[in-house]
């Protein structure tokens, strides 16, 4: 369970935070704070893994209060929430480390995809303790690409894509080509592979190519366990 503090100064405000962050499988609340020195007692009670930081707070920006955290060695992750949309805040948050910056006022959908997708970037780094370029290259830049997958590309259904995915789920763990989906899902092997491949650029699914025994060449997919979580988003 990911814990996370919410600092906040009003109260209906921070209510409405924490409501939330309990809708998202996989996160509790562990404290709310009014005050930045209520925040950094906090940090040290309850030892968070995530800080939902509002910039404007009594007596000291929440940017100074990041200051101060990484000046004191602080390593909670921070997503910054905030009215403020000057491109010199939004730096400043980055510079000091926050993973994502939400602007008031923000729906569910935008909240819920901050938190999935810092759990995946979690995920990874609590993951083996060596990588290939190309799994820091996912981790680094899929968060961008997926904003723009959220909506379906033009051509695609939320329903031929709930069938599709329905027969690749019942597969299991095991790998399986479009010719599999198609035959199992009643959809066309023309659709499927695009399905398919909208699911592997989305990072949902990874691919090989594998050789039969006279040598032909077949495209194979698999599960991403990593990143299932993910198919979520379209529906």
């Amino acid at each position: 369970m990911i814990t996370v503090l919410i600092a906040e100064d009003d109260p209906m405000v921070a209510e409405l935070n924490k409501q939330y962050v309990e809708a998202v499988p996989g996160f509790q609340t562990a404290a709310a704070a009014a005050t930045p020195e209520e925040v950094l007692a906090a940090i040290q009670q309850t030892k968070p893994d995530l800080l939902l930081l509002d910039i404007y707070m009594p007596g000291m920006t929440g940017l100074e209060l990041l200051e101060k955290m990484r000046a004191a060695g602080s390593e909670t992750d921070v997503i910054v929430i905030s009215a403020a949309n000057d491109t010199a805040s939004i730096q400043k948050a980055l510079r000091y480390g926050a993973v994502d910056y939400l602007m008031k006022p923000f729906n569910f959908e935008r909240f819920q995809k901050a938190l999935l997708s810092y759990r995946e970037r979690r995920q990874f780094f609590l993951g083996a303790g060596e990588v290939k370029q190309t799994e820091i290259d996912g981790m680094l830049y899929q968060s961008g690409k997926q904003a723009a997958l959220v909506d379906l590309p033009k051509g695609l259904t939320k329903e031929t894509l709930a069938t599709v995915w329905e027969s690749v789920e019942g597969g299991g763990e095991a790998d399986f080509s479009a010719e599999d989906i198609a035959f199992s899902s009643g959809v066309s092997r023309v659709s499927v592979r695009k399905y398919l491949t909208f699911l592997q650029e989305a990072g949902i699914l990874t691919v090989a190519v594998s050789y039969g025994s006279i040598g032909r060449p077949q495209t194979r997919y698999r599960i991403n366990a990593a990143n299932r979580e993910r198919i979520k988003r379209f529906f």
